[in-house]
């Protein structure tokens, strides 16, 4: 087992699994527990944090990542550095590389699709470019494609600051060789344009199915970024647009001076074209021709027989960086033999003038014959060695096509001879894939490649079957707290949820939830909750009121559990005093316990419009002094039954039930003598005061 797994971070990150293992470091999924979290972490190989060199680097790439921020880039979250272990924090994300979507995808995407992909590409590397800082190792391996079709460049293992200076050709970028410049090729300086290159071979790759250059060796894949073309992508389909192809081949121009000058300026040309797939850029197809490295306009690599297979280009070049020199300094520059060569030919004269100067040599046939028999001795000792000490040495190296074993059962196939022929299997990763558990899904070496017999061994990438997420206990949580748990393991937790009354669980949080605790479930799948809205709460009728005294009304609401309103006095005809008149909410209501009751209690009639005659003074017939005016009373906002009662000097004038669903406003009679003159009035709806009014009898 991981000696990490297990382990606490600084106290904070809890390291869960191994993801992936790179050539510096190894990634691991973890938890945050301070943020609850779940995240990546890149740990520094223990064989490398030994060395101080490494070291640096390893730190300078977190510092360098660190100062980025962008939608297409992995984010970095946190870095430490101590003397035992050093490590940054990413995000962690919830996708496959490029490599493997092309892969599912047959290897070669719709051009539409590519175009999506490499715009993204191109915006991180025009932001990390702005800050100062070059990739160097863009290749699909690096590039993350999300769920939702979004994509992050990671991995800037081998990134640093744009600094100037030379590079040599890394172990890393040997192992990228089918995606590195004829720059880093060659161990030449290198800037932002060598990342425009590497991205135009992902978009070749992407839009061809195939890659720009192949090799049995890296070297001579390296050379071939050096001094060859490869087919324009219209040569091995036609349908792919004109316009892309100009892109793709602009972006690979062997001469970084024919490139991009910038992602900005690439990213402009990606956006002409999706607005219009049809347009022409017009580049010129000299742009595409290798630069000149020697003085040939191409270099021309001739296969001759050394007995290693190899040609001589590749074995010079392979020797050049052994021992630590660039591809220039193997080679004399084409500016260094072009100026001895114009020397030549501007001072003919002078070398015919001095010719005289010097005494005349003798015969040169005795040295042609001298070397003649020392080249002939040579020839047969080497001629004895090859055919008789060394016979094999020279011969052609043999090789062998490497077995398909991708889509194959690896315990079905792991013995199977006649299929694997001299070839061993080597059990690697075990990943989460969407195919059948124990399935092969990679494969190193590649099926159909032709190897040495040195390479016996073929190491495996098995699936271990979907991705399985152990449904959580979610038992005395909250809803928040649930839902939010769910949502980092993957899981989607269904909006709204199911609300119900519960007496034994508090408000907000779970009364139960399908699928159960223990269930491995798919990313993706959906959690149903059933969430607590605490007791429930009983609802009663509203119990009549009026003709009780104010004591007995308040003892009802007592009883009821309801909380006791505004007691008004108000003068009434009809009641008797000391006793409700009216209450609200109205009987029969359905309300809930603590519902707040207001009730007016009468006072009994009012003095002041008493008469000794009290039948007549309010028929209009028997008073012709008196008048009646009409009020209008909006019912707006109420509905079912009203009652509706005016108050006039603190005497109601007015009581009437209304059908407020029927009658928008009513009119409401006001009768009084002409000598009152104006009088304000006060309209209670359903015992409420809703409003006041005046009315003039006088005019």
């Amino acid at each position: 087992m991981d000696q990490y797994i297990g382990k606490l971070l600084d106290n904070r990150y809890e390291i869960l699994e191994l993801v992936g293992t790179g050539g510096m470091a190894k990634v691991y999924k973890a938890r945050c527990h301070r943020l609850n979290r779940l995240v990546a972490i890149k740990i520094l190989r223990e064989d490398l944090s030994q060395d101080a060199e490494f070291r640096r680097r390893f730190h300078d790439e977190s510092q360098a990542v660190a100062m980025l921020s962008h939608p297409n880039i992995v984010a970095v979250y946190d870095v430490s550095r101590s003397s035992e272990l050093e490590y940054i924090v990413m995000e962690l994300i919830d996708g496959i590389t490029l490599k493997q979507y092309m892969q599912k995808k047959g290897n070669k995407l719709n051009w539409r699709e590519a175009l999506h992909f490499i715009t993204q590409i191109i915006k991180a590397l025009g932001h990390a470019h702005s800050r100062g800082i070059i990739h160097r190792d863009i290749k699909p391996h690096n590039v993350m494609v999300l769920r939702d079709g979004s994509v992050k460049v990671a991995d800037f293992g081998i990134a640093r600051v744009a600094s100037g200076g030379h590079s040599t050709l890394t172990q890393e970028a040997l192992g990228s060789v089918h995606y590195i410049s004829p720059e880093q090729a060659r161990g030449s300086h290198i800037d932002a344009r060598s990342d425009l290159y590497s991205a135009g071979v992902v978009l070749y790759e992407m839009i061809t199915g195939r890659l720009p250059f192949e090799g049995d060796t890296p070297v001579s894949v390296a050379i071939q970024h050096i001094n060859s073309i490869p087919l324009s992508p219209r040569e091995l389909d036609s349908s792919i647009p004109e316009a892309l192809e100009a892109i793709t081949m602009k972006a690979m121009a062997p001469n970084p001076d024919n490139r991009y000058l910038s992602a900005d300026d690439m990213l402009a040309d990606l956006e002409e074209f999706r607005k219009n797939p049809s347009i022409n850029f017009d580049y010129s197809a000299s742009e595409f021709d290798p630069e000149e490295v020697i003085e040939d306009d191409r270099t021309q690599i001739r296969t001759v027989s050394t007995g290693s297979g190899r040609s001589v280009g590749e074995r010079r070049y392979q020797e050049d960086y052994s021992q630590g020199r660039g591809y220039e300094d193997s080679y004399p520059s084409v500016s260094r033999r072009s100026r001895r060569s114009r020397q030549e030919e501007d001072y003919p004269q002078r070398w015919e003038d001095e010719e005289d100067d010097y005494p005349r040599r003798g015969p040169v046939w005795p040295v042609f014959l001298a070397a003649a028999a020392v080249l002939l001795f040579v020839g047969l000792v080497v001629y004895f060695l090859v055919n008789t000490i060394f016979p094999g040495m020279f011969a052609p190296m043999e090789t062998t096509s490497v077995p398909d074993l991708v889509g194959k059962v690896y315990e079905e196939v792991k013995g199977d001879t006649e299929l694997l022929g001299r070839f061993t299997l080597v059990e690697g990763e075990t990943v989460a894939d969407e195919a059948e558990p124990g399935t092969i899904i990679d494969q190193d070496p590649k099926a159909e490649n032709k190897v040495g017999d040195t390479i016996t061994e073929i190491t495996v990438t098995i699936s271990g079957g979907p991705k399985v997420i152990p449904m959580p206990e979610l038992d005395g949580k909250d809803y928040s707290s649930a839902s939010r748990e769910l949502r980092e393991l993957g899981l989607k937790p269904v909006a709204p949820p199911e609300y119900q009354y519960n007496d034994t669980i508090p408000e907000g949080y779970i009364i139960s939830y399908t699928p159960l605790k223990g269930v491995e479930l798919p990313p993706g799948t959906e959690v149903h909750m059933v969430v607590s809205k605490g007791p429930a709460e009983e609802e009663i009728p509203m119990p009549d009121l009026v003709g009780m005294t104010a004591d007995l009304a308040r003892s009802t609401l007592d009883m009821y559990g309801l909380t006791e309103g505004r007691f008004q006095p108000e003068y009434d005809d009809t009641v008797d005093e000391g006793k409700v008149v009216s209450q609200y909410p109205l009987k029969d209501t359905k309300v809930k316990k603590g519902t707040t009751v207001n009730v007016i209690i009468s006072k009994g009639p009012d003095p002041a419009t008493q008469t000794p005659d009290p039948g007549t003074d309010l028929d209009p017939s028997s008073d012709p002094s008196l008048v009646t005016r009409v009020i209008s009373v909006s019912l707006s906002g109420h509905s079912g039954t009203v009652n509706v009662r005016v108050l006039m000097d603190g005497s109601q004038v007015y009581s009437q039930d209304w059908d407020a669903n029927m009658n928008m406003a009513v009119d409401v009679p006001i009768r009084g003598k002409a000598e009152m003159g104006t009088k304000e009035l006060a309209i209670y709806i359903d015992g409420v005061l809703s409003h006041t009014d005046t009315v003039d009898f006088g005019s």
